[in-house]
């Protein structure tokens, strides 16, 4: 019974530890971040020819608005181009982007990525670009956000990824996935920012060097989570990635358990992929090379989805309360630095009657996450699409 007992304390405590170093990473930066103001750009300098990259998957019923939005910019209009790679459009998608001014590049392979799909455009694009852009093609990017994009290439960055924030919080699932968005934007790229870290890539609304993209690109394959091997990649440069809070990209977010499933599936898939190929990597360059950059993208990869750590610990919070079996302490400790973290790092636009709804549906987010960790295992062997609607 003594060993039992024992054997049990030593779990609670090898979980509690476990929970804590994320949580208190977690509630530095969501801290820290709420000290960093937007920085001031740099005088203008002149206008930098950009090209916009947008894979579109099977997107035909929004990629059309989505590229006449685009060619709305406030931007010379010689100074950006549109390429939109059309895997798996209908035709007369295809004949509607041809229609416009930009350009098409029409691709067809066995099995998509969109790493595949930024390779063959990169591969087809003769001209000479200072900036390349990555859309998803939902995104809607705000009128001038290629100004504030060519501005942050003035202050001598290399990578910067924009603000994407939700353009749509018509059901509980949307409105709770554009306020895990912006918790993330909070945490890892305002709050590692204001702490002097690169900001964290988020797959769209980011602006690369020309020829850096293209040669990093060369060495991407990934069948998911391309932007994190991207990152990666960065991170064993040292090169920094800048963050633009005020540069808008608008992003739809997912509308039912069934796509929130799809994508948490996607993402920890990616996750779990990674931190196998690159913490210990990221640990031996910590020492020899005293590259920070890279052992903090990896060791993200170790933290646990917020939702469930918040769920569990909920969870185990009520069993101990009640049944005295553990540390009550600790555990309730543990529960107020993740509500903490939760008040620190969610907008205050987002404190209304329609967000308290959404939390009544918490639970059923928290079921949906545990089902994404269980199938999970196999999702990075595969290209799992989320669809998009027209949020326009």
């Amino acid at each position: 019974m003594n060993i039992l007992w024992l054997l049990g304390v030593v779990i609670e405590w090898i979980v509690l530890v476990y929970f804590y170093i994320a949580a208190l990473y977690l509630l530095f930066f969501s801290i820290i971040g709420l000290g960093r103001k937007t920085p001031t750009p740099s005088p203008f300098d002149f206008y930098r020819k950009i090209l916009i990259l947008i894979p579109a998957f099977k997107e035909d019923e929004v990629i059309l608005d989505v590229v006449k939005d685009a060619l709305k910019q406030d931007y010379p209009t010689d100074g950006y181009r549109i390429v939109v790679i059309a895997d798996s459009l209908a035709e007369e998608t295809v004949q509607s982007l041809l229609s416009l001014p930009i350009d098409v590049i029409d691709v067809k392979f066995s099995s998509s990525t969109k790493s595949k799909a930024l390779n063959a455009a990169c591969a087809q694009v003769e001209a000479d670009y200072d900036i390349v852009v990555v859309l998803d093609a939902d995104n809607l990017m705000e009128h001038d956000f290629l100004k504030k994009i060519n501005l942050g290439f003035a202050n001598g960055f290399k990578v910067i990824q924009g603000h994407r924030i939700a353009k749509n919080s018509d059901t509980s699932f949307a409105l709770l996935d554009g306020i895990s968005e912006e918790i993330n934007n909070h945490i890892f790229r305002q709050g590692h920012r204001a702490a002097g870290l690169s900001s964290a890539l988020i797959g769209s609304a980011m602006g690369f060097e020309f020829g850096l993209f293209k040669r990093l690109m060369k060495n991407i394959n990934a069948i998911g989570g391309f932007d994190k091997e991207l990152e990666l990649s960065i991170a064993k440069e040292k090169i920094k990635i800048d963050y633009l809070s005020d540069a808008y990209v608008f992003d739809e977010k997912v509308q039912n358990a069934y796509k929130f499933t799809n994508q948490r599936r996607r993402w920890l898939s990616a996750q779990f992929f990674y931190f196998g190929r690159d913490f210990i990597p990221s640990l031996r360059l910590l020492f020899t090379e005293k590259n920070l950059e890279y052992f903090n993208k990896a060791f993200q990869f170790v933290l646990p989805p917020r939702i469930l750590l918040l769920g569990v610990v909920i969870l185990i919070n009520i069993w101990v309360q009640f049944t005295q079996i553990g540390n009550p302490v600790a555990w309730l400790l543990l529960l107020i630095i993740n509500v903490l973290i939760f008040l620190f790092s969610v907008p205050s636009k987002f404190y209304t009657f329609k967000t308290l709804k959404a939390i009544i549906d918490l639970p059923i987010g928290f079921f949906w996450m545990t089902i994404s960790l269980i199938k999970s295992r196999r999702a990075n062997r595969e290209f799992i699409h989320t669809a998009h609607g027209k949020h326009i």
